[in-house]
């Protein structure tokens, strides 16, 4: 259950590296048009990060096989390729579960106009929600963009509406995605930063699982995917804090279950 890789990672050659949050099954065989095939991005890198990925990959293939994966086979010289400015940021709980989280939450604490995120889990614990609502509190723009009905798991969708309220009184923007289940993980700062990969907004992701997110420093990359974000806007519900009181007592009860085993979600 634990202590698993849920990184989505692909490298060829050692000079073409591809992350995001597309598996192999059949979901991922369409574009969204329908509840059967989900929404979610993937991205191609080169350039000297691709190493990076290689690396990543190279440290769950030892823990797997007991073999080093070296030379210029898997690793030639690379060139920069463009100007955007990235890096591979990994983590895992054998070596620093919580780095990926404290990735975050700088993110997060940096931001001064704004923060986007498409999180297909969205559990955050208790740090990330007053990360949040500071944001808020000092005039950062936050919208959150997560499943709606569509999802994967019901009980992650329990968990997370539990602890809407504080957010959403702070002003925080949460939409709901329609057309199907939404399985992005996107968070951009400032329209300068984004961070793009396997890691979920969750306890699990941060501190259970060995996860990979691509950092890209760029504004012009920036501005692209935060239309991209709002193209994906244009197919949500805006859940507010009316609703949020108004759900239905069956939620309300079945959330003072699943909230103790959040974590495990």
């Amino acid at each position: 259950m634990n202590n698993r890789t849920h990184r989505k990672l692909l490298v060829v050659d050692g000079s073409i590296a591809f992350t995001g949050g597309v598996g192999v099954a059949e979901q991922w065989t369409g574009n969204a048009q329908d509840p059967d095939h989900w929404r979610d991005m993937h991205f191609q890198l080169e350039g000297p990060a691709v190493a990076q990925f290689q690396a990543a990959f190279n440290d769950n293939w030892i823990k797997a096989t007991g073999e080093v994966l070296n030379g210029e086979g898997y690793f030639p010289p690379l060139q920069r390729v463009g100007h955007m400015d990235a890096h591979l940021f990994i983590a895992s709980p054998a070596g620093g579960s919580e780095s990926m989280h404290l990735m975050y939450l700088m993110g997060i604490a940096a931001a001064e106009q704004s923060i986007d995120l498409q999180a297909s889990y969205f559990v955050p614990d208790e740090l990330i929600h007053k990360a949040l609502i500071a944001a808020r509190q000092r005039g950062v723009k936050v919208r959150v963009l997560v499943p709606g009905e569509h999802i994967d798991s019901d009980t992650v969708r329990l968990a997370s509406k539990a602890e809407w309220g504080p957010l959403l009184q702070a002003g925080v923007e949460i939409h709901e995605y329609l057309p199907t289940m939404m399985h992005n993980k996107l968070l951009i700062i400032d329209r300068e930063m984004v961070s793009v990969g396997s890691t979920n907004f969750d306890v699990r992701s941060f501190r259970l699982n060995d996860e990979a997110s691509l950092n890209v420093y760029d504004r012009p990359f920036a501005e692209k995917m935060t239309r991209v974000f709002e193209d994906d806007l244009k197919h949500t519900k805006r859940y507010t804090y009316e609703i949020w009181e108004k759900r239905p007592l069956k939620e309300k009860l079945i959330e003072r279950f699943v909230l103790p085993i959040k974590s495990q979600l």
